[in-house]
């Protein structure tokens, strides 16, 4: 099953520029199988969800892009936002009495910067500093894809899974209509509902998919 497990749709993420149903109806068009919505600090309802899933006969999970100190994080099984979330720590916490589900989103972002990264040795010495960042070691796996990074971001981003010996998701992280379907995660068993999604999750029975490119990428 290919699903997009990082979107925005606009008013809840208002950074994004495209309707919940915009996002939806242009998933299923490309020929995914579902998606996650994870706007910015901000949780879908059970009922909005079951509504949205009913209106477009397609697999609509509810998630949420948490903006934590350490960097943005995608989590699956939380409800509700609440004041501390943004401490890594207590995001932890939060999910794991939720019995959920953390996965690093852009992980390139505040640890490589390209312009240095050329000089020699740089390059290796940002991907050892990332690889012993604590912050990765609370998440479940990191977005190894994400459809709106450049190429050598996202290079950065699977040659530091790899390091981690951690599992790798991919997602759009769509907030326009064109960059929808860019990138997706492969799961290996069906996905139904989001227990199954978590379960999968923490099984770490996926793998990225570029879509661009029709190729599985693995560490």
């Amino acid at each position: 099953m290919l699903i997009d497990i990082h979107t925005h749709s606009y008013p809840n993420s208002d950074d994004s520029f495209m309707t919940v149903d915009e996002l939806i109806e242009g998933s299923k068009s490309l020929g995914l199988d579902g998606i996650c919505l994870t706007d910015h600090d901000v949780f879908w309802t059970d009922e909005q969800i079951r509504d949205l899933s009913s209106k477009h006969d397609f697999l609509v999970i509810p998630g949420c892009e948490i903006n934590t100190e350490a960097g943005h994080v995608l989590v699956f099984g939380l409800s509700e936002y609440q004041f501390g979330m943004h401490r890594p720590e207590f995001l932890q916490a939060s999910v794991n009495k939720a019995e959920g589900v953390m996965i690093a989103a852009h992980p390139y972002r505040r640890r490589f910067l390209e312009e240095p990264a050329g000089r020699p040795g740089v390059r290796e010495e940002m991907l050892e500093r990332a690889r012993g960042d604590e912050f990765f070691q609370m998440c479940h796996g990191i977005e190894a894809l994400n459809g709106r990074g450049l190429a050598i971001q996202n290079e950065f981003s699977l040659e530091l899974g790899g390091l981690l010996s951690t599992s790798m998701t991919a997602g759009s992280d769509a907030h326009k209509v064109e960059q929808i379907g860019t990138v997706a995660t492969e799961f290996k068993q069906p996905v139904s509902c989001l227990k199954d999604l978590i379960k999968e999750l923490r099984d770490g029975r996926y793998h990225p998919v570029d879509l661009r490119q029709k190729a599985i990428l693995k560490a």
